[in-house]
């Protein structure tokens, strides 16, 4: 197997801490992780340089990660990141908000670092080095933008 490259990973959380920790979490394993404290810092940070990959919280002050993840989602741009949702809410309408905003995997605080970590090794064997990354369920053919977005909670994921 060829050596996995390194996913370039934007944690969003208005929890300074949650944000950072997270951070240094994907940082300690490989990857190219920064954090954003908001949505407006997100965008930014995602037109700076953009990401493989957000890690997003969904409730926060002022826009929210669904106002986020729909504004990613608008973009077209080449390489749309994936997006996970990470949330303290585990309702169906919540999830379900989440999918319609363009999230592709939903996860419940508090999220085991161990599959967040896992989980960025599997979207490394899934992406090839220099193509758009495929969201959990999406294929390439039908462009970034035409793909069925799916919502998987962390009890579907397989470890």
């Amino acid at each position: 197997m060829p050596p996995r490259r390194p996913l370039s990973v934007l944690v969003v959380d208005d929890h300074r801490d949650a944000a950072n920790s997270t951070a240094a979490l994907l940082s300690l394993s490989g990857h190219d992780a920064r954090a954003a404290y908001g949505g407006e810092d997100a965008l930014r940070a995602a037109d700076d340089r953009p990401p493989d990959v957000v890690v997003l919280d969904l409730r926060m002050p002022g826009l929210d990660g669904c106002e986020v993840a729909r504004r990613l989602a608008a973009r077209r741009s080449a390489r749309p990141p994936v997006v996970v949702a990470v949330t303290g809410s585990g309702r169906p309408a919540d999830r379900a908000s989440a999918a319609a905003a363009g999230c592709h995997l939903y996860l419940v605080k508090p999220v085991d670092p161990a599959l967040l970590v896992g989980l960025m090794g599997r979207f490394q064997d899934a992406f090839a080095p220099d193509d758009v990354p495929a969201a959990a369920g999406g294929s390439n053919d039908t462009g970034p933008h035409q793909r069925e977005r799916s919502v998987y909670h962390a009890d579907d994921v397989p470890q």
